[in-house]
């Protein structure tokens, strides 16, 4: 059975002579629902937040220079200095205040810099709270470092998702170490307001509290270059941590590049604990994301104006569907979130769906408690793929 279900684990796992907290961490995530599927050509795969568009051909073309030039060996644990000085730039040119390259530490992934970043600021038994519906991985990465997770659920009405910032604040204690949110949210799209960020930063000022932003899809906000980011009012030199990634904005899902804006004084840790997990992220990979920060801002626009278009037709259609409550539209990101009259349990929803149409989602329910009723599709397909698959579904969720 599932650990998450508060049973015991398999006799199996129990003999892997892992720690008990690690046992405790859900097996179950999007990944398990669908590793039956990978590669059926009968399936239209909508439940990872992955489009279909490779990356542009000029980053493939800087990363094979680069190969081509010997940058094969090891290198510097924040990043190479080319890749954080195009970081600074591009980042200063986004925001309203100025990014310096001492800012900023270059990892394996979105996910390796959330890694780093809890494993920095978290002990076993502290607690992190999550802004939910969200991307569960943060979450669990808390579990494994057997820290305790609280979830604080932004409410959903007409208005879309908005977050109740005293509801936030009552949820901290003293074992309250790190706040993590994500806006652009995944899988709502819904993005914080600044004023709610900042209400959510001076309140980790007055604790000694880690504020954890992830800002994976702040360029995919539709009609306008970016989200607001709370960079443009935190100090240098505050306990903010902002995750990001190359894979979404630039197509770059399997290339596992990302990384982090922190105070500089953070940078030498950094260092110290990238030398002992992954020892520094691929030399030639880093010269591809030079190339991606450094061109990139076309097919950037182009991402958004797909996951625009995408969302279109997927919301058209779910708003013609009698049995789903979507709410508003939402204006970035790459995901529609939306519920279903008469499917109680999401998981079982997305298996018999995908039983009945070839149409992969992923449940909700792995997005935080008060989800389980929940479906989240990608919309960052061609439009003929999305038509079809909304197509299939009209017979089920119509």
């Amino acid at each position: 059975m599932n650990p998450a279900a508060g049973l015991a684990p398999p006799a199996a796992l129990a003999l892997t002579g892992a720690q008990d907290h690690i046992l405790r961490v859900p097996l179950e995530n999007i990944s398990s629902l669908a590793k039956g599927a990978f590669g059926d050509p009968s399936i239209i795969p909508l439940w990872f937040g992955e489009g279909d568009r490779p990356a542009p051909a000029f980053i493939g073309e800087a990363m094979k220079r680069a190969i081509d030039d010997g940058q094969v060996f090891y290198t510097h644990q924040n990043g190479i200095p080319e890749l954080r000085e195009a970081l600074a730039d591009y980042l200063s040119g986004l925001g309203r205040r100025p990014v310096t390259s001492d800012r900023i530490t270059v990892t394996f992934s979105g996910m390796n810099a959330i890694m780093l970043t809890l494993q920095m600021a978290m002990r076993p038994g502290d607690n992190m709270i999550a802004i939910d519906p969200v991307w569960p991985n943060a979450a669990g990465m808390a579990k494994l470092l057997d820290a305790e997770v609280r979830s604080v659920r932004m409410d959903h009405g007409p208005d879309g998702w908005t977050l109740d910032v005293d509801r936030l604040v009552a949820a901290m204690d003293e074992r309250t170490r790190v706040v993590f949110f994500a806006s652009p949210g995944n899988p709502t799209g819904a993005m914080l307001p600044m004023d709610v960020q900042v209400a959510i930063l001076e309140a980790c000022r007055e604790r000694g509290i880690w504020l954890m932003a992830d800002e994976v899809y702040n360029r995919l906000v539709f009609g306008r270059r970016n989200g607001p980011s709370i960079l443009d009012h935190a100090d240098p030199e505050d306990r903010l941590m902002v995750v990001n990634s190359f894979s979404k904005s630039w197509a770059m899902t399997g290339w596992r590049l990302g990384w982090i804006v922190h105070p500089s004084s953070l940078g030498p840790i950094l260092a110290m604990m990238t030398q002992y997990t992954t020892s520094g992220v691929t030399t030639f990979l880093q010269h591809a994301g030079v190339a991606a920060v450094r061109q990139g801002e076309p097919f950037v626009a182009s991402m958004r104006e797909y996951c625009e278009a995408g969302m279109a037709i997927v919301c058209d259609a779910l708003e013609g569907f009698g049995r789903v409550r979507l709410g508003p539209r939402p204006q970035a990101g790459m995901y529609a979130f939306f519920e279903v009259d008469g499917m109680p349990d999401s998981r079982a929803a997305c298996l018999e769906i995908l039983e009945k149409t070839r149409v992969g989602l992923a449940p909700g329910v792995f997005f935080g408690p008060g989800s389980e009723t929940f479906l989240r599709l990608c919309v960052c397909r061609d439009p003929a793929t999305l038509t079809e698959a909304m197509g299939r579904l009209e017979g089920l969720l119509g």
